[in-house]
């Protein structure tokens, strides 16, 4: 069997400058890379200063860029084939280089999975979702932006913890079907997964306040910070 491919990516430290009490992992969308989505980590400290971001490039080089084009882009799977077929089988092939880098960095930090949130973009939701209940011990929790859940005729036999979810997507997506979040949000309750969604009006493919805010109040609760306690050290403002 062949190697996995190792991913890396940057990573923020906790802003409170102590040892990592979370970890949030960020999967960006096909195309991107983890130097964008890690422009999400400085809203998520404000309210999870304990918590280490990582944010690693997807394993595989971007093969729908123009003709000439020199920039960079990673694809956690291709989409030059876009059915749902094409989907779960690019989802099922690069679903154990996320399982291993999940347990490596869980390792080095010395984290229980309880402490670990993964937050996907697009593409980046559907590995987070993929992955994230198929993990023998429960993530605190998932949060997805205008993704989809691949093979969701597949979880109820697949399915082997029920973290949190909070699903958000706008309703101008022309990237990704608006109608991706009822869709998941179907599949995941058929499953007994609780889930949290938001539609975010004449947003495209992308993220708005209202997104980030959420995001912000969901790993709130699922990390029992208290806010208060926050609000009142010094050095955090």
């Amino acid at each position: 069997m062949p190697e996995l491919p190792i991913l890396d990516g940057p990573t923020l430290p906790p802003v409170n400058g102590g040892q990592p009490r979370q970890l949030v992992i960020l999967l960006h969308g096909v195309g991107s890379d983890g130097d964008d989505l890690i422009g999400l980590a400085p809203y998520f400290q404000k309210v999870v200063p304990g918590a280490l971001f990582i944010s690693p490039h997807a394993p595989h080089a971007f093969d729908m860029s123009p003709p000439g084009f020199q920039g960079g882009g990673h694809q956690w799977f291709s989409l030059q084939d876009m059915s749902p077929e094409a989907r779960l089988a690019g989802t099922q092939t690069a679903a154990p280089i996320l399982d291993a880098f999940i347990d490596q960095k869980l390792a080095e930090i010395g984290l229980s999975p309880d402490k670990l949130a993964l937050i996907g973009f697009s593409q980046g939701t559907m590995m987070a979702l993929y992955v994230g209940l198929r993990r023998a011990k429960r993530l605190a929790g998932i949060i997805g932006y205008s993704g989809m859940l691949i093979g969701p005729e597949l979880l109820a036999d697949a399915i082997r913890s029920r973290p949190p979810v909070l699903l958000v997507h706008g309703d101008a997506d022309d990237v990704v079907p608006p109608d991706s979040l009822p869709a998941a949000v179907a599949g995941l309750e058929a499953a007994g997964v609780t889930v949290r969604h938001h539609t975010c009006p004449g947003l495209g493919h992308g993220l708005d306040d209202d997104g980030i805010r959420l995001g912000m109040a969901f790993l709130t609760d699922i990390f029992g910070v208290d806010l208060e306690a926050l609000d009142a050290a010094p050095g955090d403002g």
